[in-house]
């Protein structure tokens, strides 16, 4: 237990030290944190904190409040950590063994998994890795709990799962699957639950929903809440299914048709292996040496497609993962003669990723993935002796070396959020200490620095920066007296705009606030281009398009400042 615990906490640090403290942005990071520390002074969700989502991830995150390192470099270290947790939960959950149990080859290929999953997403505290965590782990525990008659672990594999619908409405599909599983689960079914235990099931399913609505409810905020979630713009996974499409206009002609082609062979393949597996008594030793060249070329396909990948950014490729995974779930049916309801499980997580506004791919289960698709494609030929341990300990070591080289490279080559890693030369922690070992370009370091030196030139009780930079209020511990953090239009659900523009009001009767106005784009800060010194007061802000931070700009009364690359409005 203890070797396993250290090379997950192990293989978290190196990742963060050498990739993932390595660039920032100033839009979605800090966002989830922003909620946490509004909370941690006792805000109410949706009565007064406006969310288009479940505050479930703003809770869980209080925990990195506690670390006595830094907040944003626990921050990624214990995203880091859930990553390298749901990749062990989804292979124990397909493979039905424990993490205990693994040899060096799984534990090494499952740790790759892990590092190609992180891709080029941004490490930070987010609703997505959240619920991917969360779902899978409960999945796990259900599944050990009923296998084992263990009833703690089963109830807490319910509890969360509950907990995973209160991160995003993406993982609404996880309770009623787990309710399933409570009940038509193989192991479930030879089983006979009293009444008693039956109720105490569900309750610990819904036991964090319970207590959050009823939270939400005696501060009078249920209301808001329900108009809240069902005001959002919906998202429906179309990436998934338009990829298939002339109208798939994201990549190119050629690639596309390339990648549609190596999703048909491995469809093709998988198909010719489920009819030699069915016909293997007739067919004798030819159809064995057949499958074996079948499953080889499967898995030849599958890694050959996940390297040409190059982990490039947007992860479009992990759309083409998927396929391929999808292409080889029959083949569990076909093998084991059940429903293949455990790749099924992988395949709902899958969708539930990609049900995003802007991250509609499931590239956070890539790895997962294509170690899932490999796993299939060797059930298919069990006449395969295993290879002696040192060989296939040479095998995991190879493929974690692989996935930390193609993980390295991608990085180094260009980060999503920033600019590539030879010029994050920037330690932020000499700007903020809370940021302290997350390292950045200096233009983005010059444009935090703007900030706090604002702050300070034009002291208020309430201070609020917009439209992003919900960073600002966990790291210089400023309040915020918006009900939103990243007004992005999107977030705008319900009476939102309305509620900023009273708050405005607000600001102008009670005086003491600095409301800032950024006039750079972090796009163009990913691009590399200066941070002006100064700007005059008329300068347009970002999201001069959404009418809310234009009017909210103009609402307030106060005296109009401007401090480097930000405009504003300050009353003593």
């Amino acid at each position: 237990m203890v070797l396993h615990i250290s090379w997950v906490l192990g293989l978290a640090a190196v990742v963060v030290a050498r990739v993932a403290r390595y660039g920032f942005t100033p839009a979605d990071q800090g966002f989830i944190l922003a909620g946490s520390w509004r909370l941690l002074h006792g805000e109410i969700p949706h009565a007064d904190i406006v969310s288009a989502r479940p505050l479930g991830s703003a809770v869980l995150h209080t925990i990195d409040f506690l670390s006595p390192a830094p907040l944003f470099i626990s921050s990624v270290y214990i995203a880091m950590v859930q990553i390298i947790v749901f990749t062990i939960a989804c292979a124990a959950l397909l493979t039905r063994t424990s993490p205990l149990q693994w040899g060096p080859m799984r534990t090494l290929l499952v740790a790759g998994a892990a590092l190609i999953n992180l891709h080029l997403f941004t490490l930070m505290a987010w609703h997505t890795i959240d619920g991917l965590m969360l779902s899978a782990v409960g999945w796990w525990l259900i599944d050990a709990g009923l296998r084992s008659g263990s009833g703690w672990q089963r109830r807490i594999g319910l509890f969360l799962l509950g907990f995973a619908v209160m991160t995003k409405q993406s993982f609404a599909l996880v309770v009623p699957i787990g309710l399933l599983l409570l009940f038509l689960h193989p192991a479930a079914r030879r089983q006979r639950k009293s009444w008693q235990q039956i109720v105490a099931d569900v309750l610990c399913l819904g036991g964090f929903p319970i207590v959050y609505v009823a939270v939400v409810a005696a501060a009078g905020g249920l209301d808001d809440a329900l108009r809240q979630f069902t005001g959002a713009s919906p998202t429906y996974g179309e990436s998934l299914v338009s990829f298939w499409g002339n109208d798939f206009h994201l990549l190119p002609e050629l690639t596309q048709a390339e990648w549609r082609t190596a999703i048909l062979w491995v469809f093709a393949t998988a198909t010719a292996i489920a009819i030699l597996w069915l016909l293997r008594e007739r067919i004798g030793s030819a159809g064995i040496w057949l499958r074996i060249l079948l499953a080889g070329t499967g898995a030849t396909l599958t890694i050959v497609a996940l390297v040409q990948t190059e982990l490039e950014y947007p992860p479009f490729w992990a759309i083409e993962i998927l396929w391929i995974f999808v292409a080889v779930v029959g083949l569990d049916a076909v093998v084991n003669k059940h429903f293949p309801w455990r790749p099924v499980l992988l395949v709902v997580l899958a969708f539930s990723v990609s049900l995003s506004w802007g991250y509609d791919y499931p590239a956070l289960l890539a790895g997962t993935l294509v170690l899932a698709t490999l796993e299939l494609l060797l059930s298919a030929v069990p006449e395969v002796k295993v290879a002696p341990r040192v060989v296939t300990a040479l095998l995991g070591v190879i493929g974690l070396a692989a996935a930390g080289y193609g993980l390295v490279q991608a990085h180094d080559k260009g980060i999503a959020a920033d600019l590539p890693h030879d010029q994050l030369a920037v330690n932020l922690g000499s700007v903020a200490p809370e940021m302290n070992g997350i390292r950045t370009s200096p233009g983005v370091a010059a444009y935090v620095q703007q900030i706090k030196d604002c702050v300070q030139r034009y002291p208020a009780e309430k201070v609020a920066v917009l439209p992003d930079n919900a960073f600002v209020y966990p790291v210089m511990k400023l309040r915020n007296p918006f009900p939103l953090d990243w007004p992005l239009p999107l977030e705008l659900v319900d009476d939102s705009a309305q509620r900023m523009l009273a708050t405005a009001d607000q600001l102008n009767r009670e005086g003491n606030y600095l409301v800032l106005f950024q006039t750079v784009e972090v796009a163009d800060m990913r691009k590399g281009k200066p941070v002006p010194d100064s700007v005059g007061t008329d300068t347009p802000v970002v999201g001069s398009a959404d009418l809310s931070v234009v009017q909210v700009r103009f609402r307030l009364t106060g005296q109009r400042v401007d401090c480097g690359g930000f405009i504003g409005v300050w009353a003593r």
